[in-house]
């Protein structure tokens, strides 16, 4: 049996929720997830692993059951979501652990560990992308809002937060779309559509370019360090394409790729194949 908890802890201000389950001294998981969601993507993850690893999976702020400051109190970038995220480390005494990134995630993780190599100890990545050639068309209408960001531009971007666009993220490139619980996406829906949670995203959304131009540190962190490293990767992403996944091999030539037929939200469909890699990837 598994026992998640459930908590909330005050990271300087902000209220971070985050759910654990797991032995306390067993070797540390930080989940981090992506757009449009929030910590409970991991939900069928965490019961496959928590006999062998410490699972902790916060809600960025902003999103699922974290506090959502206002846009005029909190600067909505990646950079102070991976401040956020960096204390709550500390707040809530994790020393050593690995990182489990996933879309978003995918940028505030690295963050951390250029920020502190010396505390992790190897990188997950579920379609978390560092490399220009890991992004799709689809960003096109994100790319014209980062080259000019008019009222226009960014009002083309609200597309990406429509219920009808989660659904399809979540059901895009998967081959039997009645294997997607309709659970996430609609918890997803219900966070996006409180008041304020629009800008927020479009503010996300703009910024998004900053880990782009980042690109080039995280590589250089990835050669100059060389972290164990496990890409599991939805071959099907219409955002992040396997491309991105074999890039890490340029930087980290140990890395492991593994490609699943399924899309961006790979956990829906084979949450039990990605737990078994994982564990044969800690037992090497």
């Amino acid at each position: 049996m598994c026992a998640v908890t459930y908590r909330k802890v005050d990271v300087d201000g902000v209220g971070v929720f985050y759910r654990e389950a797991g032995p306390k001294e067993a070797p540390t998981l930080l989940l981090l997830h992506g757009f449009p969601t929030a910590g409970h993507m991991f939900r069928d993850l965490i019961p496959q692993l928590a006999d062998r690893f410490r699972l902790v999976a916060p809600d960025l702020p902003g999103f699922g059951q974290s506090d959502m400051p206002a846009r005029s109190a909190f600067n909505y970038t990646f950079e102070n979501i991976a401040n956020v995220i960096d204390r709550f480390v500390e707040v809530t005494g994790l020393h050593r652990f690995a990182i489990y990134v996933f879309d978003y995630g995918a940028p505030v993780g690295f963050r951390l560990a250029v920020r502190h190599p010396d505390r992790l100890t190897a990188i997950i990545s579920q379609n978390g992308n560092a490399y220009e050639e890991g992004l799709s068309e689809g960003w096109n209408p994100v790319r014209t809002y980062w080259q000019e960001p008019s009222p226009t531009n960014r009002e083309v971007l609200r597309s990406f937060l429509a219920p009808e666009t989660t659904r399809w993220q979540y059901t895009h490139g998967v081959p039997d779309v009645t294997a997607i619980s309709p659970d996430g996406y609609s918890l997803d829906n219900f966070y996006l559509a409180r008041a304020g949670a629009d800008e927020i995203q479009l503010d996300l959304l703009g910024d998004y370019k900053s880990n782009v131009a980042l690109y080039p540190t995280f590589q250089n962190y990835f050669r100059t360090h060389k972290p164990r490293f496990l890409a599991v990767w939805g071959k099907n992403d219409p955002f992040f394409l396997p491309r991105g996944a074999e890039a890490f091999k340029r930087d980290i030539p140990g890395a492991m790729i593994d490609f699943f037929e399924t899309g961006h939200f790979a956990l829906e469909t084979h949450a039990k194949e990605i737990a078994a890699k994982i564990r044969d990837f800690f037992a090497l």
